[in-house]
């Protein structure tokens, strides 16, 4: 009886099972799921990588950043605009007592990049080094100062080039007999006649400008000739100016100086390209 009624007797109801909280994977698996996304977009990131190091190298793309464009203008010597500590007024005080002062010559000259004043800061420069030859990082940061003003009359005559281009494209052709007639459109002429101005303006300065630079480099060339990067240096503002021979001539002595370096496959096919580029004049280069 005992044993049949304890068989009878209800059993208590199992708790209901709480819903389990989403379990969350290994760490390793974790990692692994990072591993595989990193593998899958490496290849992008290397071709990105290499894009924007060829174009500070080459291009002198970022003229105000850091890293290899830096290198390549100098900026490693620390011209790169930042505060001398001096003031304009200060430094003008000490030349007024003393004109061949080359320290105050500096330091206007910083004073002036503090203040984005590109123009006075290469004459405040040009002064020192005409007083301090041989100072070769001087002569660098000249150099940096006159890319620095290129690369602005650069973007300059982009402007003007793209203001020509909208008033050439909207402006109504006057052709046939009338164009025989009245010649030269008059409305093209008013609406593109500044713009193209400004475009030779800025050229003119650009070319003027990166001319300036590969001088400053063949004077520091002069004095450090043993110096790939100095050679690199001297290049890269040649080619920009399209001195193609000078460029040439550089790139052969910076392999000369480091043919097991990084870049050296680079700058062999830049000689390649180079000496297949039409110069100045229409001619080839070889």
């Amino acid at each position: 009886m005992a044993r049949g009624a304890a068989k009878q007797r209800p059993r208590p109801a199992k708790a209901a099972a709480r819903p389990r909280a989403a379990r969350k994977p290994p760490v390793a698996e974790q990692t692994m799921f990072f591993m595989r996304l990193r593998r899958s977009t490496k290849p992008i990131f290397i071709f990105l990588a290499l894009v924007f190091a060829l174009s500070f190298v080459f291009l002198g793309v970022g003229s105000g950043s850091s890293g290899i464009g830096d290198l390549l203008r100098g900026n490693i010597f620390g011209g790169g605009g930042g505060s001398s500590g001096t003031s304009v007024g200060k430094a003008q005080d000490r030349l007024k007592k003393n004109p061949n002062d080359a320290a105050a010559y500096h330091d206007l000259a910083r004073a002036y990049e503090a203040k984005r004043d590109n123009t006075r800061a290469i004459d405040a420069l040009s002064n020192y080094t005409r007083l301090r030859p041989r100072d070769v990082s001087g002569l660098t940061e000249l150099a940096a100062l006159y890319l620095n003003q290129a690369d602005a009359a650069r973007q300059q005559a982009q402007v003007a080039q793209a203001q020509l281009s909208q008033g050439t494209l909207f402006t109504p052709a006057v052709g046939g007999k009338l164009g025989s007639a009245v010649g030269k459109n008059p409305i093209t002429d008013a609406s593109t006649g500044p713009a193209t101005s400004a475009f030779t303006t800025a050229y003119q300065q650009m070319q003027s400008a990166y001319a300036s630079a590969v001088g400053a480099y063949r004077r520091v060339a002069a004095r450090t000739p043993n110096d790939p990067t100095v050679q690199l240096q001297l290049a890269s503002a040649a080619e920009t100016a399209t001195d193609y021979k000078t460029a040439i001539a550089a790139y052969k002595r910076f392999l000369k100086l480091a043919p097991d370096d990084p870049s050296a496959p680079q700058v062999r096919q830049r000689i390649k390209l180079l000496k297949s580029a039409p110069s100045v004049g229409g001619s080839s280069t070889r």
